[in-house]
């Protein structure tokens, strides 16, 4: 059964700034492609919340944080499964710093 996805403010401020990054770097396709990914990347999380590794839940002694890949597109989705829902925290680059930019969000 899929679950519900919560999408912190944090990470819809993510998507919007890559997307118009791709929009004035690679165009409008390219744009509309990286949020298909996106998307594409939540529904995978909706259908099998468990997908996402949980390298960074180790890394950063967060527990239950996992992250997935963003097919075709240098971006990871970290979030948390829930029993009520899969809460997105950040979509990040992989060349950010992760520890630097990924907390525990406000509720």
């Amino acid at each position: 059964m899929a679950r519900a996805v919560r999408l912190r403010q944090l990470a819809a401020s993510d998507v919007e700034r890559a997307s118009e990054y791709y929009r004035q770097e690679a165009g409008e396709q390219t744009a509309l492609d990286f949020i298909d990914a996106v998307e594409h990347a939540i529904a995978r999380m909706r259908r099998r919340p468990q997908v996402g590794s949980l390298r960074f839940a180790y890394d950063l002694a967060i527990p239950d944080l996992r992250a997935l890949p963003v097919q075709r597109f240098p971006y990871v989705v970290f979030y948390v499964v829930t029993d009520e829902e899969i809460d997105v925290w950040r979509i990040l680059h992989t060349r950010r710093d992760v520890p630097a930019n990924i907390a525990q969000p406000e509720t």
